[in-house]
């Protein structure tokens, strides 16, 4: 089962995404902000994690930074943002803007982490 993070601000995302995620047949945890989000990557085993970008503590680009520092740094990560624009960093394996669909999320999930498979089938 894919193992997913889902960090964000906004707890109706969390409830909604971590909702559709798991009815889709993921495995979901989720943090309520960067600094929760980067404490549960580093104890936990995530396949991909889903951040917000924007966020008022540490935001999803320091999010994306610290997991590309981190020895799990092939890890997918997911952007996802209302002002997509603003995102100059390429710490982001895909940007979705919101609003999106939720099952274009799930397909992005498994291509992301299908890919990952192939390309570092030791990681």
């Amino acid at each position: 089962m894919v193992s997913v993070l889902v960090i964000d601000d906004e707890e109706f995302i969390l409830d909604v995404l971590q909702c559709s995620l798991m009815q889709n047949g993921f495995s979901v945890k989720t943090a309520s902000g960067g600094r929760e989000g980067i404490e549960k990557f580093e104890r936990g085993n995530f396949d991909l994690v889903i951040t917000d970008i924007r966020m008022p503590d540490v935001d999803g680009n320091s999010v994306g930074k610290h997991i590309r520092r981190s020895e799990r740094s092939r890890t997918p990560i997911i952007g996802i943002s209302g002002t997509p624009w603003v995102s100059k960093d390429t710490v982001f394996d895909k940007i979705l803007s919101k609003p999106f669909k939720l099952d274009a999320l799930a397909n992005t999930i498994q291509y992301l982490v299908a890919a990952r498979s192939v390309h570092h089938p030791s990681c």
